[in-house]
């Protein structure tokens, strides 16, 4: 696996902490996290993006972000489980994976970083 693609990866997974931070977030400390959430993650995918095509970087960033915070409102906030919200984030994680596969890892090297 290619280290860029493990940078987009964690940077989503921080992403659904700072936008739970941005609704949930009360006081200095919880803030605090929030703010350092948001330096990590866009850190990672500008990062990421250097090396990557920009717009599948953005696009899986993204993508999985909104995919993991439904799924963090489902199991630790109480937000209802409705079947049409899994089928759309399944279908929002197909398209995913379907741009991570059909991009190449390594653009071409006419485009200096």
């Amino acid at each position: 696996m290619n280290i860029e693609w493990v940078k987009v990866y964690i940077a989503a997974f921080f992403e659904v902490f700072w936008v739970i931070g941005l609704k949930h977030a009360e006081g200095f400390w919880p803030w605090t996290g929030t703010v350092i959430a948001i330096i990590i993650s866009f850190y990672l995918m500008i990062m990421a993006g250097r090396k990557l095509p920009v717009g599948t970087v953005y696009a899986v960033f993204v993508g999985m972000g909104t995919a993991g915070t439904v799924i963090a409102d489902i199991l630790l906030f109480g937000e209802p489980l409705q079947m049409a919200k899994l089928l759309l984030i399944g279908i929002l994680l197909a398209g995913v994976v379907g741009l991570k596969l059909i991009t190449d890892d390594y653009p071409e090297k006419g485009v200096e970083s």
